[in-house]
C-alpha cells in the first residue's frame, strides 16, 4: 500500500460489522494497519469476526475493539462511541454500513415494514453520523465519513421500494453532510455498491434463479468483496483529501443496463 492510500494507525468505526460488507471492511482496514472498532448489536458474532481477522490477517488483538451498538438508539450509539474514544483516543473514519432490506410489494407493505427499513437505513446514518461528527469537529485532523448507499438509490426495483427510497435519501443526506461539515475538516462521501457476494445473498445468487438474474445484468457477474477495497481506502485516506460530497458507484456497470 502506497503512502497516499495509507490508513495505518487511523481509528475506523464500522457499523454493521458482524457480517457481509461490514465484516470484510473491518478485515481490510485491520490488514492495512488501522485500529478497527467493530460495531453491531450481535456481540458474539462481532467477536467471531474479530477472531477470524486476528487469525487470518495476523492482526494484533489490541488493534480490534468490539462494541455493542444499536444504531436506532441514540444513547447506545453515544455510549459505544465513548467506549471507542476511551480505548483508541479518537475516531478518524466512520463507515456507516449497517442496513436491512425487507422485500415486499408496496400494496402489501405494513407500517412496521416501511418504518424499520427507514429507521435502520436512513435515520441511523444521520444519528451515528451526527454523534461521530460532533467528535470529529473537535479533533485536530477532522475525519472522514463514508456512507454505504446502493445502486438501488438510483434505480427502482419491484418489491424494494422502501430500501431504494432509503438509499436514495442516504445519497442526498451524504451531500448535505458534506456541505455542512466540509469546512470542519470532515469529508463525507458515499459508496453505492451493486450486487456483491455476501453470506446473506450467496444462497440466492448461487441458485438457478439467482444466476439467471445476475447474468441479465451488466457485467454478468456479482462483485467480489475485495473489489470494494480500493474505493473504500481511497475515500478513507489522504488519497481522497479533495473528494467531498461524492457518490462512488461500484457496480461493474450494472446501472448502465438497468437493475
Amino acid at each position: 500500500m502506497t503512502e497516499l492510500f495509507d490508513v495505518n494507525k487511523k481509528t475506523v468505526l464500522i457499523t454493521g460489522a458482524s457480517s457481509g460488507i461490514g465484516a470484510h471492511m473491518a478485515a481490510t482496514f485491520a490488514a492495512n494497519g488501522s485500529n478497527v472498532v467493530l460495531a453491531a448489536r450481535r456481540r458474539e458474532k462481532l467477536h467471531a469476526v474479530a477472531n477470524d481477522i486476528i487469525a487470518s490477517k495476523k492482526v494484533d488483538k489490541e488493534r480490534l475493539l468490539v462494541v455493542e451498538m444499536d444504531i436506532n438508539d441514540r444513547i447506545a450509539v453515544e455510549k459505544a462511541v465513548a467506549v471507542a474514544v476511551e480505548h483508541f483516543g479518537e475516531i478518524n473514519v466512520l463507515i456507516n454500513n449497517a442496513g436491512i432490506a425487507k422485500p415486499v410489494r408496496l400494496l402489501e407493505m405494513t407500517e412496521d415494514q416501511w418504518q424499520s427499513v427507514m429507521d435502520t437505513n436512513l435515520s441511523a446514518v444521520w444519528r451515528v453520523g451526527q454523534v461521530v461528527a460532533r467528535l470529529m469537529e473537535k479533533q485536530k485532523g477532522g475525519g472522514a465519513i463514508i456512507n454505504i448507499a446502493s445502486v438501488l438509490g438510483f434505480a427502482s426495483q419491484r418489491k424494494n421500494a422502501s430500501y431504494g427510497a432509503a438509499k436514495s435519501a442516504v445519497i442526498h443526506l451524504t451531500k448535505s453532510m458534506a456541505l455542512e461539515w466540509g469546512r470542519k475538516k470532515i469529508r463525507v462521501n458515499a459508496i453505492a455498491p451493486g450486487y456483491f457476494l455476501t453470506d446473506i445473498n450467496r444462497e440466492f445468487l448461487s441458485s438457478a434463479q439467482g444466476r439467471q438474474y445476475i447474468e441479465s445484468l451488466f457485467p454478468g457477474r456479482p462483485g467480489e468483496l475485495s473489489e470494494l477495497d480500493g474505493p473504500i481506502l481511497l475515500l478513507a485516506s489522504n488519497a481522497g483529501s479533495y473528494i467531498n460530497g461524492s457518490v462512488l458507484t461500484v457496480d461493474g456497470g450494472t446501472l448502465l443496463a438497468g437493475v
